[in-house]
């Protein structure tokens, strides 16, 4: 049987007494730089992930609302872009109950959406004002491909009287006519990495 004190042996003794002394000046400058480069793979990771993540993005970046001036500019912007880009189209006419608060509110989207093409064009520019009367204005239109994915004519009926940019991105959402939110930018904004960011 082994009794239940132990015994130290003279290694383990030495062993342990290399662990309890004080370190040395080039030690603590070892173990100082070991934080100073992991410090650097931080920096280098936060670096290598926006990389990737704008390679990632695909496509034009808009982030504003395009003025559109006439038929021939509407069409374009529909016809010219790329397949895989979804175009939001507001009709509008000035002074038409709901038609200032749909252009701010996609403003503020277009801001938030960048892989989105957000454009408005006066209803009497299009070429089409017969179609587009101050009854159904204001009108939301949007395409993908060249294609008409919805219709929205008098959209403002769809909101309560004041309506906000949170208010249609909900709309839009229930259709599936948004993409997902854009990825925030990575680290905590003063160009440090909290542990989270890295794991």
């Amino acid at each position: 049987m082994s009794s239940p004190h132990r015994s130290f042996s003279k290694d383990d003794k030495d062993t342990r007494q290399r662990f309890c002394r004080k370190m040395s000046m080039q030690e603590y400058e070892l173990i100082h730089d070991e934080q100073e480069d992991e410090s650097c793979l931080q920096k280098y990771r936060k670096r290598c992930m926006q990389d990737m993540h704008q390679r990632l993005s695909f496509g034009p970046k808009y982030g504003y609302m395009c003025e559109l001036q006439n038929g021939e500019q509407f069409l374009e912007a529909i016809e010219k872009e790329r397949k895989t880009t979804t175009i939001i189209v507001h009709i509008y006419e000035d002074g038409i109950k709901g038609c200032d608060a749909l252009n701010n509110s996609l403003t503020c989207l277009a801001a938030e959406y960048t892989t989105v093409k957000f454009c408005k064009i006066k209803a009497s520019n299009t070429g089409a004002g017969d179609r587009f009367s101050n009854e159904v204005l204001p009108t939301l239109l949007v395409y993908k491909g060249g294609e008409l994915l919805s219709n929205f004519i008098s959209i403002s009926e769809q909101f309560n009287e004041e309506f906000f940019a949170a208010d249609v991105e909900s709309f839009l959402n229930e259709y599936g006519l948004l993409p997902e939110r854009e990825l925030p930018a990575l680290g905590n904004g003063n160009g440090n990495m909290d542990e989270q960011d890295v794991e």
